[in-house]
């Protein structure tokens, strides 16, 4: 990502809630808030104004859902990354959300750490799943490895897969096994390829669901 700008709108209907979020990423030089919104009509109009890198989006909106957005969000500006947030116990809503074309899912409670680690890997076209998340989803989730019958990974891909699901940027994932940058995102469109999801969101729960994590 480097020093580039990454300009973020926020949408919850929390106002307090949006208000502390927006300070703790405008402390940060590189993130530029450029819209704060607590309904789905004013993100709208304002999205007719200025698109914006990156949405953090809540779920649950006074007007509408934030999985109607994110759908309608997707098709109309393809490039935005958007990551949902959520409390612990909407977790019944993250297919619906990763169906929709969410980049991402933290929680509501989560710290500046995990936040700055999300926008990372989405913005480099990854995903990034609260980890609360893993454990539950296992559980909701019919795990069977009969997907993975006819799929070969190779043990590279596979330690890939495993860093993209710990949320792992392309360059993180580089430094940890000591290759290029480029070779991390050629073994992510293999995996994608390989297992015949849409992209990386859709590349994690693949993983969730034939117990690949844990």
């Amino acid at each position: 990502m480097g020093k580039r700008i990454v300009t973020i709108v926020l949408v919850d209907d929390h106002n307090i809630f949006r208000a502390g979020l927006e300070l703790v990423l405008s402390g940060i030089a590189r993130y530029k808030v450029i819209g704060s919104y607590g309904n789905g009509a004013s993100l709208v109009e304002g999205l007719s104004k200025e698109v914006p890198d990156l949405i953090f989006m809540d779920i649950k909106l006074p007007d509408t859902s934030g999985i109607v957005l994110t759908r309608q969000i997707k098709q109309q500006y393809p490039p935005v990354r958007i990551i949902a947030l959520t409390m612990f116990g909407e977790i019944e809503y993250f297919n619906e959300m990763i169906d929709a074309g969410a980049d991402g899912f933290l929680l509501k409670s989560t710290d500046i750490t995990e936040i700055e680690a999300a926008i990372s890997s989405v913005v480099e076209g990854g995903a990034y799943f609260a980890h609360e998340f893993i454990g539950p989803l296992n559980r909701m989730m019919n795990r069977s490895n009969s997907a993975l019958a006819d799929i070969h990974l190779s043990e590279r891909e596979l330690q890939v897969l495993k860093l993209i699901c710990d949320g792992y940027s392309n360059n993180e994932i580089a430094e940890k096994l000591f290759i290029s940058a480029y070779t991390v995102d050629s073994h992510r469109r293999n995996l994608i390829a390989k297992t015949g999801v849409k992209n990386a969101p859709n590349l994690v729960m693949f993983a969730v669901k034939n117990g690949l994590i844990s």
